[in-house]
């Protein structure tokens, strides 16, 4: 905030101020009693000794004296007046009997004799009246003003000190390498001129939401260090119709003037949308607005020196006329990051944070598959208030644990509690997910399995990938839903009867198996798309789905469906029934420990109980595993047996880290 602005904002409490002073000095004066004498019963008073206060005011120009006072009876408020012909004689015998009687007596400076003491007596609380009134009346007038303002542009420009670089944009090396040609242009146009070569006037950045497109545009000004101005594309939109293509105008003029520079438009689906489609027709004031956006672009103006970009997460809306060479020349896709695009995010956000020794960003890296940039900036900072909550003084990997999940399912409800046949079924249901998990070898991996209840879910089961891949094979796909049905095939061969536990997997089960059916084509119908989205453009994301077939069509789709869900089905009962031993084996874990993690499963697989059950440690068992294969309570009796001090505030990494220094000494 500027000076300038500070004192706009000073003035109107000084004015308060000040008019506030003048109402108390007037309701003052109102409560004062003035008594008026005549000289008589003055010098009366004066002589009986009963006048405690006299203050003398001459008025020369109107001969005479203004006596002010107070007598001894008189209460706070209550004064007396007496006004004496004005004479030399009149003061010295009033100096006499003050000598006399010994009352307090002051004799001001005649008013009259200063013209500008006498102005501010008459005329300056009647000036701060009328101020103030005018002051008020003329920021009404301006707010009337402002709210009639409907044709100015309410794109901001960006007047940060500190500039996002490419430095801070991690994870996104292609896209930056296509975003580098705008850089270059904007440093050097004349080289461009001087081949022939057009840059893009538009370039359109198309992602999921929070991958970093924004990020991306900032950077690009930030390298570039032009202007940068940026709205939303729901700002051109308002009631009256005109409004938005007027606001479209007024940004190109303010961008001309700041050329060359930068315009991002953020969400331009809400203005640049299909026009003549949706029920009823298009919406005019939405049209024009979009028209005079294609106009503007189109180059009938000299816009040189002006980029512009947008971004969006649903391309497929967007007007036929928006994306055509000359406007939007240019899309530019930007994908949730691979693990090494994670872990390049990671570093960025970890940059001010304090870390527990031993811990690796990577491995965090492997774990948040599908998390986009600010996915994982929102780990860390959980993690961050995880550890303030906590009073460390380093995250570790505990709280980023721990925020993983938050993140992911919601906070720990602790606090809820199952009867005991509840908390067997979830044990049982999340413990069948991990049997399937860990038989089938196209199934997803098995992480963490955990029956303490998250958001809406009573417990949950994190299985992730082993590998990230583009394609999946048909086996893969049919494992996965194998996996997903391991839960109720679980429950109901324990318990001979199902629960409603299951109502997401099937969700996930049945929309894999209709895509295979469907969209992929692997099954007996062969390989035909039979659908496909058709994302109505006003009617909202998959609203209703293109069906390009007959009714026997349909019901041949629904059979192998059905066939695909009922194989799996099968097939994960057979696993089940197999490794019953196993099934009771993690169930049983989970319902003393509540959460165990991918090593103790191993550990329970390999070795049949969990670690440490019997509260010892046997070292021959160390000697089958590494130090990164065992899980944390292993890791700690091993580093006590070894004397290794303040284990019980290590984490994981560091405790390695440190058996493994004593191996080598």
């Amino acid at each position: 905030m500027n000076k300038k602005t500070i004192r706009r904002g000073l003035i109107p409490y000084l004015i308060i101020f000040v008019f506030m002073f003048f109402i108390m000095f007037f309701f003052d004066m109102i409560n004062q009693k003035i008594n008026k004498l005549t000289y008589d019963e003055f010098m009366k008073a004066v002589n009986e000794e009963k006048v405690t206060e006299v203050v003398v005011t001459p008025r020369e120009s109107a001969g005479i004296y203004q006596f002010t006072g107070k007598l001894k009876k008189y209460n706070k408020n209550e004064y007396f007046t007496v006004t004496v012909p004005y004479s030399n004689e009149t003061i010295s015998k009033l100096y006499e009997y003050q000598e006399k009687n010994n009352f307090k007596l002051t004799v001001n400076s005649d008013p009259d004799s200063s013209k500008l003491l006498l102005f501010l007596y008459e005329f300056l609380p009647m000036i701060i009246i009328l101020g103030a009134a005018l002051y008020f009346i003329t920021r009404q007038m301006g707010s009337a003003g402002k709210s009639m303002d409907f044709g100015k542009s309410r794109a901001r420009l960006n007047s940060d000190t500190k500039k996002v670089t490419f430095d801070e944009v991690a994870g996104l090396e292609e896209e930056k390498e296509e975003v580098s040609e705008l850089i270059d242009f904007l440093k050097e146009p004349k080289k461009f001129q001087k081949l022939g070569a057009r840059i893009p006037k538009g370039v359109l950045l198309v992602g999921p939401p929070g991958t970093g497109k924004t990020l991306l545009a900032r950077a690009v000004a930030g390298e570039a260090n032009v202007p940068f101005f940026y709205i939303s594309g729901s700002e051109f939109v308002e009631l009256f119709v005109g409004v938005g293509a007027s606001r479209v105008r007024d940004m190109f003029k303010q961008a001309k003037q700041n050329a060359p520079c930068l315009i991002f438009i953020d969400e331009i689906d809400a203005v640049g949308r299909q026009r003549g489609t949706g029920l009823g027709g298009g919406h005019d004031e939405r049209e024009q607005t979009l028209n005079q956006l294609l106009t503007e672009m189109d180059g009938f103006g000299a816009n040189e020196g002006i980029i512009i970009i947008a971004a969006t997460n649903r391309p497929d809306v967007l007007d036929p006329a928006l994306l055509r060479p000359g406007r939007f020349d240019r899309q530019v896709t930007v994908n949730l990051p691979d693990v090494k695009g994670r872990e390049e995010i990671l570093e960025v956000h970890a940059r001010n944070k304090t870390f527990a020794k031993g811990i690796k960003l990577s491995n965090i890296a492997k774990r948040t598959v599908g998390f986009s940039g600010a996915d994982l900036e929102n780990l860390l900072n959980e993690a961050a208030l995880l550890t303030v909550r906590k009073n460390k003084d380093a995250i570790t990997m505990t709280e980023i644990d721990e925020a993983h999940d938050r993140v992911l399912m919601g906070p720990a409800k602790k606090s809820h509690k199952y009867t005991d046949k509840e908390k067997r079924v979830v044990a049982y249901h999340e413990a069948g997910h991990a049997v399937v998990g860990i038989k089938l070898e196209g199934a997803n991996e098995v992480q963490k399995i955990t029956i303490v209840p998250r958001g809406t879910a009573g417990g949950y089961n994190l299985m992730l990938p082993k590998e990230e891949t583009y394609l999946s094979t048909k086996k893969e796909l049919l494992e996965s839903i194998s996996g997903l049905l391991g839960g109720r095939v679980a429950e109901e061969f324990i318990f001979n009867e199902i629960t409603t536990g299951a109502h997401n997997d099937f969700e996930k089960a049945t929309k894999i198996a209709r895509a295979m059916v469907t969209e992929y084509g692997m099954s007996d119908l062969g390989p035909v798309q039979f659908e496909h989205q058709e994302s109505s453009v006003f009617l909202g994301r998959d609203y209703n789905k293109t069906r390009n077939f007959s009714s026997q069509v349909a019901f041949e789709i629904d059979q192998e469906m059905r066939k695909i869900i009922d194989e799996c089905y099968q097939k994960t009962e057979k696993i089940i029934r197999e490794n019953k031993d196993l099934l009771d084996l993690i169930a049983n874990a989970l319902l003393e420990h509540e959460t165990i993690t991918k090593e103790q499963i191993e550990y329970l697989v390999e070795h049949g109980c969990m670690p440490d059950e019997d509260g010892e440690t046997d070292k021959s068992d160390f000697e089958e595993l590494s130090y990164e294969d065992m899980n944390l309570e292993d890791l700690k009796e091993l580093a006590k047996e070894r004397k290794i001090k303040n284990v019980s505030k290590m984490s994981k990494e560091e405790i390695v880290d440190a058996l493994k220094e004593l191996d080598k000494e």
